[in-house]
């Protein structure tokens, strides 16, 4: 397949939208509706809602934006500071974007008791997962995060980029993406307020970051300083979400164990 679409999906004269902004903000509202479907089913305050969305959209386009320019490219943006501010060149780490989360998500749950920072992390890893699927189909679009050259017979030739054919790296991502949000959304519906704490996003960093660990390896390294390492700068910066992920599996199956332990005593002494 020869790839040489053009990544502006419109161009107005004195604007122009690209096929990434577009797809960035389909997957926001696309998580934006399942979201609030959240709420509503929780019974929790919808006016506390669109405080959450603005928060949620700036904490993760700062975050990815810093986390690219800091852990990608930092040489070149710390000499350089002005040019973190031109997000419209390109340039967003999903490493970043999922810090920038977490931060603004503590700082929204501070002075909400009702929807404490635990419930809100599981529940936000439903659209987020979601969104990283749209987000990476932009960057099919835009030809970036390329795979290394391959001759398996799906391999992309990005035209716009060179003539070599390559593993379609982005949406290798993009499928693992979407096939988590799929394992999050059915564990939700089948279990909703019965989910232990933590599992949701125990899952989410597990399947999506054991992913994006493997397909790192026919991926281009994004940054100079992992060059001489034996694992890359994305693989690198994935093990500690892949433990974080695995300790929150483990403390929820705990917890679940506990609890039906407790359930059974109590119904034996009432018995």
């Amino acid at each position: 397949m020869i790839w040489d679409a053009d990544p502006i999906m419109l161009d107005l004269g004195f604007v122009s939208i690209r096929w990434y902004g577009f797809l960035f903000s389909l997957g926001f509202l696309a998580g934006y509706a399942q979201m609030k479907r959240i709420y509503i089913r929780e019974m929790k305050p919808l006016e506390d809602f669109d405080r959450l969305l603005l928060i949620m959209l700036v904490s993760t386009i700062v975050g990815a934006r810093l986390g690219h320019c800091l852990f990608y490219e930092p040489a070149y943006y710390l000499s350089h500071p002005h040019e973190i501010l031109r997000i419209w060149r390109g340039g967003l780490a999903s490493h970043g974007g999922a810090i920038g989360i977490l931060i603004g998500l503590y700082i929204f749950t501070r002075k909400r008791p009702s929807q404490p920072y635990p419930w809100l992390l599981d529940r936000i890893a439903i659209p987020t997962a979601l969104a990283g699927c749209f987000i990476r189909v932009g960057n099919f679009f835009n030809s970036e995060i390329l795979g290394e050259p391959t001759e398996v017979p799906w391999a992309v030739t990005f035209a716009r980029i060179d003539l070599v054919p390559r593993h379609p790296a982005m949406l290798y991502e993009a499928a693992a993406y979407l096939m988590a949000f799929s394992v999050l959304a059915t564990h939700y519906r089948r279990n909703r307020s019965r989910t232990p704490s933590g599992r949701l996003l125990g899952l989410f960093l597990l399947l999506v970051f054991l992913a994006r660990l493997l397909i790192e390896f026919v991926k281009v390294d994004q940054a100079a300083w992992a060059a001489e390492l034996p694992m890359s700068a994305g693989q690198i910066l994935s093990l500690p979400a892949i433990a974080g992920g695995a300790v929150l599996l483990w403390r929820s199956a705990k917890t679940r164990r506990t609890d039906a332990q407790s359930e059974a005593s109590s119904s034996r002494l009432s018995a």
